[in-house]
């Protein structure tokens, strides 16, 4: 395993693989450099001294610029480089592409759920949503009757391990009667999913446009088969701006869907019955469907990365960018969301895009993000967080440069602004912020049926319908956190395999979790995160 790592030959900075010590020697392509100080694993250290105002380049961009003379082998840190990037505009300038050979994967299948609308579904899941706050409560009592009655309910033991302390407590000599998992009578549907928020109402129309666009995604979405809508009345998220956002999405829309509002309905006790009753009536239709083979070009990825550390852009970004790229060839789509973490690579992606419409959209909405940022006293420079500093990525430019990795090297199909949906196969860039759950929450609602989640420092984030893996990008995080974790990209930092091998075996696996016969760490720790973005900002 080499101790320093040279991405491009247009860097002048080196990845440190491992803990470097002051007077250690390191070599890489040809430059041998002796550390004047330690350098930390996954920090960088530059390859030429560095004046006030000199570039830092990696991934070949410009990254940051030093604040503070850095000597040769030195390392790069918030205190001498500050983030910066390059310029970028509308105009494209293609480069030839050639797309992997996916013969081998050709007639491989996955086995889905097919709905009415053509998409296909890795699970079947009815949904509870409500259309504003106010309905949160009878959301929470819906759920628990659901899911502990029907056997969705999270494992026991930890209610188990409280009846043992609450008997210790009284001591008790006896011990607490067992809490037997109850079975599920629906075998063919995955999950009963219980989404809250805390929007509907007092924001602006905008906001409420943007949430029943977000809720419709989900409601129409592929993993989706049935959903009960609780709504009060008076709110500014009305059930006939969710039906519009719906038929924008499937006109042809055929699913069970179950509207309740509270302030025709009567008294809770009246909503509730029905909507047990009518819920209960939905399962038993979402219970009739089974899941059949299916093309893979009817996957569709969310590519994510959070807890970003400063191997991410160097092991399981790249690694899924590939599975991407292999996907995109054999006609599925992905999704490249977190706008703020594209900062300083806008040009390769322009000169990626299909259309020149949208390219130009791209560039808009980066654009209108920065300006929302100023606005506030922000900026986009401000994404990278503790955790990520502390491991290695030092400016935005610098995280977005490995960020972008995910997206592979393929064309750019599609633009869309949240809470859009993804309709064209390929790699569609998706406005989002880079915050972990509000992101994987409009990915989704943009139609990923699979979430491929990377993670340097260890993140839980989960989704209610879609499953999200979680791919570490370094071995010791694998291990140290084996229940988050699904796949372990660390042997391409170690040196045993490479990135295409890897996201070659990560769309294998990929199979498996869409089939449903590997559930996610996420699903079996019962992590289903949603947070609606409100188009404020959050880096």
């Amino acid at each position: 395993m080499p101790r320093v790592l040279r991405l491009d030959a247009r860097d002048n900075v080196l990845i440190a693989l491992e803990e470097l010590r002051a007077g250690d020697t390191v070599s890489a392509d040809g430059v041998t450099l002796t550390l004047p100080a330690a350098v930390s694993a996954k920090h960088k250290l530059v390859t030429e001294a560095r004046a006030v105002g000199d570039a830092v380049i990696m991934y070949g961009v410009l990254v940051g610029r030093a604040t503070r003379p850095i000597p040769a082998g030195g390392a790069v840190s918030t205190a001498n480089v500050k983030h910066d990037s390059a310029a970028f505009t509308s105009t494209r300038h293609p480069q030839p592409w050639t797309a992997p050979d996916v013969s081998r994967w050709r007639e491989r299948t996955f086995l889905g759920y097919h709905r009415a609308d053509g998409r296909v579904g890795t699970r079947n899941i009815w949904l509870v949503v409500p259309l504003v706050f106010c309905e949160n409560r009878n959301v929470a009592m819906l759920r628990q009757a659901f899911e502990e009655e029907l056997g969705y309910a999270q494992p026991l033991h930890y209610r188990r391990r409280v009846a043992q302390l609450a008997a210790a407590y009284r001591a008790e000599s006896a011990q607490p009667a067992e809490l037997a998992a109850r079975p599920r009578p629906f075998a063919h549907v995955d999950g009963i999913r219980f989404l809250t928020h805390t929007g509907g109402c007092g924001g602006t129309r905008d906001d409420a446009q943007a949430l029943c666009g977000l809720l419709a995604g989900y409601i129409t979405h592929p993993n989706v088969a049935g959903a009960t809508v609780l709504s009060l009345g008076c709110q500014n998220a009305q059930i006939g701006l969710l039906q519009q956002e719906i038929q924008r999405r499937d006109a042809r829309f055929s699913k069970p869907l179950i509207v309740l509002e509270q302030q025709r309905v009567g008294t809770e006790a009246v909503l509730m019955e029905r909507a047990i009753r009518e819920t209960f009536a939905g399962l038993v239709e979402a219970d009739a469907c089974r899941r059949q083979p299916a093309p893979l070009n009817a996957l569709s990825l969310g590519l994510k990365c959070g807890g970003s550390d400063g191997l991410s852009g160097i092991s399981a970004n790249p690694a899924i960018g590939h599975t991407a790229d292999l996907l995109a060839a054999l006609g599925g789509t992905g999704i490249l969301a977190e706008f703020p973490e594209l900062c300083g690579v806008e040009q390769n992606l322009v000169d990626r895009c299909l259309h020149q419409a949208d390219a130009e959209r791209f560039v808009e909405l980066m654009r209108a993000y920065a300006t929302r940022a100023r606005a506030v006293g922000s900026s986009l420079d401000m994404n990278p967080s503790p955790g990520n500093i502390h491991d290695g990525l030092i400016t935005d430019a610098m995280k977005s440069a490995g960020a972008a990795r995910k997206g592979g090297r393929g064309p750019v199909a599609a633009v869309l602004d949240f809470p859009e949906r993804a309709t064209s196969s390929g790699l569609n860039l998706l406005c989002t912020p880079g915050n972990d759950v509000e992101c994987v929450t409009a990915q989704v609602a943009a139609g990923a049926n699979v979430v491929l989640f990377t993670t340097g420092l260890g993140t839980p984030t989960g989704n209610p319908i879609a499953p999200v893996v979680k791919l570490a990008t370094n071995s010791a995080l694998a291990e140290r956190m084996p229940d988050i974790i699904d796949i372990d990209t660390g042997a391409i930092i170690a040196g045993e395999t490479t990135v295409d091998a890897m996201g070659e075996r990560i769309l294998d696996q990929l199979i498996d979790f869409a089939s449903g016969s590997a559930p996610v760490k996420a699903e079996i720790l019962g992590q289903y995160d949603f947070i609606p973005w409100k188009r404020g900002i959050s880096l």
